[in-house]
């Protein structure tokens, strides 16, 4: 059954939310008439042992290499990762409490969900950044007495890397908003639209999954990892090469099929800088690290490569978007 996704600012009131939720949906199952074949589940940090700290990449406090490694960080994502997984199921609903922060991990759990045949939904809890910063503040000045709070440093620094859900893509909708200050009476309208979503008349919508989240397959051509790979070299040696000519903050046009000029092309917006071989390879590496497992991406057969470089065309065009 359905994945419901909770996402917001550090402190913002996510887990009291989650809560309540849990509490409106069980009542609901548990006076379903006929019985609701549906199972109930709450996954959070909390659930899962995991520290606050693990997400502290204040750069006042931790060196740079440490930064960006980020090991903690992940190794928090994996654990949450593999216990949504182990219940995620055609008859359970999950609850996953925490920021869900990055729209990349959003996208990867939509995916997950889509795999089963099960929708995922967002729940965003809405609070001002100086309402959020004033609780942690309080927590941070009253240890030992309820949820702790995060470092100064640590809470800026997820402040400033949170990214807002967006209901115009596919992994952030459909979205729903229960708002700090909301009432018990409005944020049970909330839940009911969301029950209604997951589970109500609104569920009747039959998800099937796509080639974007079946699992892979070899094709004549070789494995994914193999076409994943060779695909992902061949774009950055052209970049290499064509970026000379472009000049900085220009366009590169690239072919969608390897080794056929003049066909369907890929369209790559070029920072305002020279882009050097290690750091494309850094860039390739993280996209193959991303979907090794195929996540996000059609299957191989004989759409397999076009697919593969046009995702990475993207996710440059991202990235080089992001990073200025």
């Amino acid at each position: 059954m359905p994945l419901i996704i909770l996402t917001g600012l550090p402190t913002s009131g996510k887990s009291h939310r989650a809560a309540q939720l849990h509490t409106y949906l069980s009542e609901r199952i548990a006076s379903s008439n006929p019985p609701s074949p549906y199972r109930l589940h709450l996954v959070s940090d909390e659930t899962q042992s995991i520290s606050r700290t693990v997400y502290d990449l204040d750069p006042s406090s931790l060196p740079a290499h440490v930064r960006s490694a980020n090991a903690s960080e992940k190794d928090a994502r994996a654990s949450i990762y593999a216990a949504v997984k182990r219940v995620l199921s055609p008859k359970d609903i999950v609850i996953l409490d925490g920021m869900n922060y990055i729209k990349g991990w959003r996208y990867q759990l939509h995916c997950e969900a889509k795999n089963l045949a099960t929708p995922s939904v967002i729940l965003q809890i809405g609070c001002p950044v100086d309402k959020a910063r004033s609780i942690n503040e309080q927590r941070l000045q009253s240890p030992g007495e309820g949820t702790e709070g995060y470092s100064t440093g640590n809470w800026d620094n997820l402040v400033f890397r949170y990214e807002e859900p967006n209901p115009m893509t596919r992994w952030d909708s459909p979205l729903f908003t229960v708002i700090w200050d909301d009432d018990e009476e409005q944020a049970g309208r909330v839940y009911e639209q969301i029950w209604d979503t997951v589970a109500g008349e609104g569920s009747k919508k039959k998800i099937q999954p796509n080639k974007s989240t079946v699992q892979r397959d070899k094709d004549p051509g070789g494995d994914y990892l193999y076409v994943l790979e060779k695909e992902t070299q061949d774009i950055v040696k052209r970049i290499l090469e064509k970026q000379a000519e472009a000049g900085e903050g220009g366009t590169v046009r690239l072919p969608k099929v390897n080794g056929v000029d003049g066909g369907e092309e890929l369209v790559l917006e070029l920072p305002g800088r020279k882009l050097g071989l290690p750091q494309l390879q850094r860039y390739r590496r993280a996209f193959v690290g991303l979907n090794r497992g195929g996540i996000g991406l059609e299957g191989v057969g004989k759409l397999a490569a076009g697919r593969l470089r046009e995702s990475f065309v993207g996710y440059l065009n991202d990235a080089f978007e992001k990073d200025g």
